[in-house]
């Protein structure tokens, strides 16, 4: 009677192995090593229980446990009969039993793994997604400022012109009293549709400054910040005549040369930088050069800076190209196409 409750105990628990598998594989376990010892026979519904009871435990119950409850099999196997069924019996759970907790152990690790990178890969998408956003957004923003001032101006001076034009015939005056409700409609739409890119009212008003671009005195001052900053040499390059240009295209460079000056702290620490301004007739070239490692490591180059920057190129019909500067280092090049505003 007492080998046919052990028979029985060795796998009626099956039953509670999905809702209670620590408790399953405990009794499982216990009751093949009583079979063992005191009726030295097992049957074979009872090795494939405590191999299945032992998988689903690994699997997803307590990790120590599982392998606790295989020890007992090798032990027995070294200290047990030498020879009989029940000496088959026990190599095979000697040896099976703890692959089995093993397996399991190990596709729970390989099935949490792979939702730890989904869901790293899902918080990077969404970061990269963010980050593009907010970008694009301050793009917008800077673009707004500068774009709203040449419309309003237009604005002005049409209405200074017919006002101020003695002899001006009625239909010129029409024409110009047309061109500023036309500007002034135009300024009222686009800050209806980037009005909600702006700052609130809250805004620190040390932000509501000028926007920033390629004058002497704002590039000294942006490339001694990089200096005192990073406590290395900052080298400016003025090439061709330099000019005004555009003031997004200027807006563009600033913020391209600002991101490439912190990129070179952060990924090349010491290193000096060559910053090079190069005006051509119709185009200008920004080149921003260190002497330090190279091109940033995968790991390393997890921000989104030369991202930022190929947007910001790209926003007023450029283009940006990073790689190995020759003879060491890396280089960034953005090449921008505009012409000189006061020679226009």
């Amino acid at each position: 009677m007492v080998f046919v409750l052990l028979g029985l105990a060795t796998t009626l628990p099956v039953a509670l192995l999905w809702r209670q598998p620590a408790a399953a594989a405990l009794v499982v376990s216990t009751t093949v090593v009583l079979s063992l010892v005191a009726f030295r026979t097992l049957t074979v519904a009872g090795v494939g229980t405590q191999l299945l009871t032992g998988y689903r435990l690994g699997r997803s119950g307590p990790q120590l446990p599982a392998v606790l409850l295989s020890t007992p099999f090798p032990v027995l196997a070294l200290a047990g009969p030498a020879g009989g069924e029940v000496r088959v019996h026990l190599l095979l759970l000697a040896s099976l039993a703890p692959a089995a907790a093993m397996t399991g152990i190990t596709r729970r690790a390989h099935g949490e793994a792979l939702e730890n990178s989904a869901a790293r890969r899902v918080i990077a998408d969404t970061l990269v997604e963010h980050t593009a956003r907010g970008e694009r957004a301050r793009i917008a923003r800077e673009l707004h400022d500068v774009v709203a001032h040449h419309i309003s101006m237009v604005a002005v001076q049409a209405e200074t012109a017919r006002l101020a034009t003695p002899g001006l015939p009625a239909a010129g005056a029409e024409r110009l009293s047309a061109i500023g409700d036309t500007a002034r409609a135009a300024l009222s739409e686009m800050r209806g549709l980037l009005g909600v890119l702006r700052e609130d009212a809250t805004t620190d008003p040390a932000s509501r400054q000028p926007q920033p671009g390629l004058r002497l005195r704002e590039l000294n001052a942006l490339l001694d910040e990089s200096r005192e900053t990073s406590g290395t040499g900052t080298r400016l390059i003025l090439r061709g005549r330099p000019a005004t240009l555009a003031p997004g295209l200027e807006l563009a460079a600033y913020r391209i040369l600002q991101e490439a000056l912190t990129n070179a702290r952060r990924h090349a620490p010491g290193a000096a930088v060559d910053v090079e301004l190069h005006y051509a007739h119709d185009a200008l070239r920004l080149l921003i050069r260190d002497n330090g490692p190279g091109p940033p490591t995968a790991a390393a180059a997890g921000g989104h800076g030369l991202s930022g920057m190929r947007e910001r190129a790209a926003a007023v019909g450029g283009e940006l190209r990073t790689g190995p500067a020759a003879g060491g280092g890396f280089l960034i090049e953005a090449l921008l196409p505009g012409k000189d505003e006061t020679a226009s």
